[in-house]
């Protein structure tokens, strides 16, 4: 090998070098995607089938419909702890809404189908537009501001239903939730849909620029002109609302509405998110890097159940990975900062 050439390969290699450390936060949940895929084909005949990735869509659906605000949320440097009980109220309110069978226990307020879904996403809107004055008019720490607000949530869906556990949904909800279309289930189109969306108006359009803009650097997105307090209030509002839609679909979905029922799904939004690859420093990441966290945390949970793991073991497991993706997350910020000095 010649000398030019010597050269010209140790440039090409101290060129990939850089371009892999800048581009690990996307690469690692690949790698891990692949590898659980891999393990638990061979681990479990039963895993590697169609039926089983509707399993796993299906299982996703809902976690992914929550999924989307959130990313709006932490692109912009925030977070939004009041995702799981605003689900949870909005889907105890669709059912509040809607006339219930003799036995359910419940003083509730019987309307129509549109009317009870129409008051329902204003609910989780107002809950969001609360969390969004409460960030950027009077200054509380989105941290601070959304856990205020799960108690909030919470205390709301309590007093709605009191303990007990009503039934039906509007039955636009109900086909949403539990029906299905050309054997695809309908909850699955709608998360597919919510998704493409997400990705649309933050890829192609001059609002999706901005939350980006104010993730990366909310100074100079201010120096810019922006109306900083005006994009991170609509993220939030966004984030309410996707939480509200998936909570109503989650509830027709399970088939009941009660209490805590979503409670879960605030750490599974966020693992999504995060492990997919999205910063938590804002500026990084989108609903594509959602998606891929949405199987990887799909087929873990799904796979484990194929391979009949203690169930306690399989929380360990979930927050060891979601550990490992913090680390990366974390890492891949300070190699983002080294870089630029």
């Amino acid at each position: 090998m010649s000398s030019e050439t010597a050269l010209a390969a140790g440039q090409r290699a101290r060129g990939v070098a850089p371009f892999l450390r800048s581009q690990m936060r996307n690469i690692a949940p690949f790698l891990t995607l692949i590898f659980l895929s891999a393990f638990f084909a061979f681990a479990s005949p039963s895993f590697a089938t169609l039926d089983n990735l509707g399993n796993i869509l299906t299982q996703v659906s809902v976690t992914g419909i929550i999924a989307v605000g959130l990313t709006f949320v932490i692109l912009c440097a925030e977070i939004d702890l009041s995702i799981a009980s605003i689900a949870n109220v909005t889907g105890i309110a669709v059912a509040y809404f809607t006339l219930q069978e003799s036995y359910v226990n419940i003083a509730n307020i019987p309307l129509p189908g549109a009317v009870a879904i129409i008051l329902s996403i204003l609910l989780c809107g107002l809950l969001g537009l609360v969390n969004a004055l409460g960030l950027t008019v009077i200054g509380i720490p989105s941290f601070i501001m959304t856990l205020a607000m799960m108690q909030i949530a919470a205390g709301i869906s309590a007093l709605l239903v009191r303990g007990q556990i009503a039934y039906k949904v509007p039955s636009l909800i109900t086909t949403l939730g539990s029906g299905s279309v050309g054997g695809i289930p309908w909850i699955v189109i709608v998360a597919a849909i919510m998704l493409l969306g997400g990705h649309l108006v933050l890829t192609y359009t001059r609002f999706g620029r901005y939350v980006y803009m104010v993730g990366g650097n909310r100074e100079a997105a201010e120096y810019a002109g922006l109306n900083v307090k005006l994009i991170l209030g609509s993220v939030m509002v966004i984030s309410a609302v996707c939480s509200g839609i998936g909570g109503m679909l989650g509830v027709a979905h399970f088939g009941s509405a009660q209490q805590n029922e979503f409670d879960t799904y605030l750490l599974d939004s966020i693992a999504a998110v995060v492990v997919g690859g999205t910063s938590l420093f804002g500026g990084r990441g989108g609903i594509g890097n959602t998606i891929v966290g949405l199987f990887v945390l799909g087929v873990l949970n799904n796979g484990l159940d194929h391979v009949n793991i203690d169930s306690f073991l399989k929380i360990l497991i979930r927050g060891l990975i979601l550990l490992a993706a913090l680390v990366i997350n974390v890492y891949a910020q300070r190699l983002r900062e080294k870089a630029a000095e």
